[in-house]
């Protein structure tokens, strides 16, 4: 029988994914066993500095990749919105299973909601994208880096440190939390998700048959199909998780794509937002990219080493 080496990270939420994901292999063969492996990533060291100031893309994926790569574990599962648009020679997503909610949540200590916060109020987040769009609804508010797993930042915000702090909501229904662990969940009018918040990406090396054959048996179509957009978006900016890039596809119950893409600069003084429906979602994800690079995206993007 087969052991298979499972990458992940060290977090409670990564092994917590990785866990889920071997359970769902599990549960359509039988005829492998499991081991996790834990890797510390460069995100994972550096956390005195904000994500978009620790450099280059892949920061939670690059030491993992390079696992695969050298044949020490067999496959790893990531945040999808962690992984760069541009897979390593090699390697391959083989993988993407059902997508959790791709909500931004904000959970705030006295329980006031986004529009309720007063002036002056202190948000933690460390993600530009976020911040940004946050910042562009109100510029009243104030933004600062939260680093950390989960539990680390709400200790930071029960602390008082801050008056909220965001989330991602699928990473909190993962850990177990209630709904009512959340303050409001910020509609994507408000906050666009990163590209492929909430999906998994369960990344291989692409020469080995037996295991993409399993893995594709826990893949779901339709996520694949709207991260697909997302991600080309993503590849068309040259972008990263870490720059102020956001997108979101849903598909309707015929098939039908729509598509929410976003550049803005940090500050949130700039949001250039495309939308449009379509049924190719390669060809959604290249227009709206399109879009919003004829409008000045690019030169957004340039402040940024990526």
């Amino acid at each position: 029988m087969r052991t298979i080496y499972v990458g992940s990270r060290k977090s409670k939420l990564a092994l917590i994914q990785s866990q889920w994901v071997i359970e769902q292999l599990t549960g359509q063969s039988a005829d492998f066993n499991y081991e996790i492996k834990h890797i510390v990533t460069k995100g994972d060291r550096i956390l005195n500095v904000t994500l978009s100031k620790v450099g280059g893309k892949g920061l939670f994926v690059k030491e993992i990749e390079r696992s695969l790569l050298n044949g020490t574990i067999d496959f790893a599962v990531h945040s999808m919105k962690d992984v760069p648009a541009e897979l390593p020679e090699g390697l391959e997503i083989a993988s993407i299973p059902r997508r959790e909610d791709a909500h931004d949540v904000l959970l705030s200590r006295t329980g006031a909601r986004f529009d309720e916060l007063p002036s002056g109020a202190i948000i933690g987040t460390s993600s530009l994208r976020r911040a940004a769009q946050l910042l562009h609804a109100r510029p009243d508010l104030t933004v600062r880096p939260v680093r950390g797993n989960v539990d680390t930042r709400l200790a930071k915000l029960q602390a008082g440190e801050y008056d909220a702090i965001i989330l991602a909501a699928a990473g909190i229904k993962r850990m177990g939390w209630p709904d009512s662990a959340a303050t409001e969940y910020l509609p994507y009018s408000l906050s666009v998700p990163a590209c492929g918040q909430g999906a998994l990406a369960i990344e291989c090396r692409s020469d080995d048959r037996e295991l993409k054959s399993l893995l594709r048996k826990i893949n779901d179509e339709k996520t694949a199909r709207t991260v697909s957009a997302e991600r080309v978006f993503l590849k068309r900016l040259g972008g990263s998780c870490q720059v102020p890039i956001a997108a979101f596809c849903e598909q309707d119950n015929e098939g039908r794509l729509s598509f929410s893409g976003l550049v803005a600069s940090p500050d949130g003084t700039t949001v250039l937002r495309s939308s449009m429906t379509g049924d190719d979602p390669l060809e959604l994800g290249r227009k709206a990219a399109e879009d919003v690079l004829a409008r000045g995206a690019g030169k957004i993007l340039s402040e940024f080493t990526v």
